[in-house]
């Protein structure tokens, strides 16, 4: 599911409040932090990731990686904070704009 701007700006505005509730650090992206993420972001739809790399190419690689395997869309990353959206089919809990 692709996001208009206009749900990135309502989603942006839902997600100034939450804190980050994943981080990743230097050992990346492993297979039972993925299966945290999932569990974590099909109950809460809109989350926040720390990445802590120190390095620009690989944290954002690390963040597109993480939405690429969750079925997941970046909605904004500012500094090493990225803010992660995936509707739940099942109970959305998020109304977005059209």
């Amino acid at each position: 599911m692709k996001l208009s701007e206009s749900q990135k700006k309502f989603l942006r505005g839902l997600g100034h409040q939450l804190q980050p509730v994943i981080m990743i650090a230097d050992a990346g992206l492993s297979d039972s932090l993925l299966n945290e993420f999932c569990s974590t972001i099909e109950h809460h739809e809109l989350i926040k990731v720390r990445v802590r790399v120190s390095d620009r190419e690989t944290r954002d690689s690390i963040i597109s990686d993480l939405c690429n395997r969750g079925a997941a869309e970046l909605v904004t990353r500012i500094g090493n904070v990225a803010l992660v959206y995936r509707r739940n089919d099942e109970k959305p809990q998020i109304p977005l704009p059209l």
